[in-house]
């Protein structure tokens, strides 16, 4: 999902911010070709407002007393259907009493939906099971202190409940008033040869790039410090994804560089919860939740199954899956060619890219139809202050592919985008769910959906602050339970960075 910073009415302006004319002034600066004429009845979408700028809008706009939805929004997304929307009654969203009277602190609440795949997938006995939800990075830079790391960790802990968060044999959750016990390992590399600097830091990946944190003992979160020779440093980090998503990580490594020099932290929501947010979420779903499941029991009639890859073995084969990663980058100035060249098409950046890695995936899968399983980042932007909370905001969507079409690569990217649109708009029910159903099903014999896309455009993962204080990240990985291969892509100072995250067991050599 794309972010972009964004200039919207100010909340004195709510008389006149919501009418059409103000819609287009709003929207207008957001898009890739602002020069262009935009009509009333344009697909936003296919115009290039992306995925997250329509959360931010969704946002701001709740703020001001509108009761949109990201849903109602991505429905039918043009500006004559918005400015409909809009003008009804002003009705924003309040949580019931119920749902307020429900969240006590560390009070064991329920795990979400993406939450329960993975505290499943942990298990031993689960196929290509075994493993946490995990991500691993190095940053390597300059100068970082040890004590102020130290103490810039515990100031993260304290702030951010979920890095206090303790998970139950139930498979339910909680946020504690204190973390796990902490001590910065400190591994004094500064006086040794470069050989043997080179074997110790390959000790610490190896050590921690795979394991599985005891999250039942509020292990769910690690950081180590190596400090090298001529003042250059690395920092380790690890966390369990169970309790943040890809936006989270770069808010830990954010605060984390602003506590290392002692600087104020971006504000949080007043008095809020993870537990709180998601009494919230499912009772503002509950009105569309049946129409959600109509639209997903219609399409299970025509379900595939994930891309039926040629495999060396079978998962359950695959005791203690590793995950390796390859990377490509694409400069930034073919990557801005491409996205222009797409844009004067219809297509997104983020389609352009998925339609490319079905095309991959259909030329080896026996089978051109299939599920691509896609990562939605569903913060909702209305409260502020959320975009600097770590916590898993995540839900799955199970894209269905389709491919190739008799027109070639853009006819399959434009039914791609256009499926992926109608889908979005039916994602109060969740892919995790879907996946649940299709298992019940009697003559249903996939495997599930084990083939990832990861969508993370715009903001990089190490922002501006890490960069300058911790430094750039120099490696990285993660594995997911289940999964057989997780594409993710990111951008950096305009580069487009791919990356594959594989289990290489199970696939034929080369």
């Amino acid at each position: 999902m794309t972010t972009l910073t964004t200039m919207m009415a100010a909340p004195d302006e709510a008389g006149s911010g919501l009418d059409r004319a103000a819609l287009r002034q709003q929207i207008v600066p957001l898009l890739p070709d602002p020069g262009r004429l935009l009509g009333d009845a344009d697909n936003l979408l296919e115009r290039g407002l992306d995925s997250l700028q329509i959360m931010q809008l969704v946002g701001r706009w709740r703020r001001l007393g509108a009761s949109v939805t990201f849903a109602d929004l991505v429905e039918n997304p043009t500006l004559e259907r918005w400015s409909a929307l809009l003008a009804g009654e002003a009705n924003a969203d309040t949580p019931s009493a119920a749902v307020q009277a429900a969240v006590g602190d560390d009070a064991p609440f329920a795990l979400t939906d993406v939450q329960h795949a993975y505290w499943v997938g942990r298990r031993d006995d689960q196929p290509l099971g075994g493993v946490g939800c995990h991500a691993y990075l190095e940053l390597d830079g300059r100068g970082v202190d040890p004590g102020r790391l130290e103490t810039a960790w515990r100031r993260l802990v304290a702030r951010h409940g979920m890095l206090r968060a303790r998970f139950d044999e139930d498979g339910r959750q909680r946020v504690m008033p204190e973390g796990a016990a902490f001590s910065l390992a400190v591994h004094d590399l500064r006086n040794l040869p470069e050989v043997d600097v080179a074997v110790a830091l390959l000790d610490v990946r190896d050590r921690l790039s795979h394991r599985r944190l005891d999250v039942g003992r509020g292990q769910v979160a690690g950081l180590e410090l190596s400090l090298l020779p001529g003042g250059a440093t690395r920092v380790h980090v690890d966390i369990d994804l169970l309790v943040a998503d890809v936006h989270s990580l770069s808010v830990l490594l954010r605060d984390l560089a602003l506590a290392h020099e002692g600087a104020p932290l971006p504000a949080l929501p007043v008095e809020w919860s993870f537990a709180a947010h998601l009494a919230q979420h499912a009772e503002r779903l509950a009105g569309r939740r049946q129409r959600d499941f109509a639209y997903w029991q219609a399409a299970l009639d025509d379900a595939a199954s994930g891309p039926a890859l040629p495999l060396a073995r079978r998962p359950e084969e695959v005791r203690c899956p590793v995950f390796h990663r390859r990377t490509h980058r694409l400069p930034a100035d073919r990557w801005a060619r491409l996205r222009e060249t797409a844009a004067t098409h219809g297509v997104t950046p983020a389609m352009t890219l998925a339609a490319a890695f079905a095309a991959i995936l259909a030329r080896w899968s026996t089978d051109a139809r299939f599920l691509l399983n896609v990562p939605l980042f569903d913060r909702d932007l209305a409260t502020p202050g959320l975009a600097n909370v770590v916590a898993d905001f995540t839900g799955l969507l199970l894209l269905r592919v389709d491919t190739p079409g008799a027109g070639g690569f853009l006819e399959d990217a434009l039914a791609l985008q256009r499926r992926f649109h109608a889908d979005v708009a039916h994602a109060g029910y969740s892919g995790v769910q879907v996946l649940r159903d299709l298992a019940r099903r009697p003559d249903w014999t996939g495997s599930g959906a084990p083939v990832v896309f990861a969508c993370n455009l715009g903001t990089p993962l190490a922002g501006p602050e890490c960069r300058a204080v911790l430094g750039r990240v120099g490696y990285m990985i993660s594995q997911t339970p289940q999964v057989w291969l997780d594409h993710q892509v990111y951008e950096e100072d305009g580069v487009l960075l791919l990356c594959w995250d594989v289990v290489e067991a199970l696939f034929p050599a080369g």
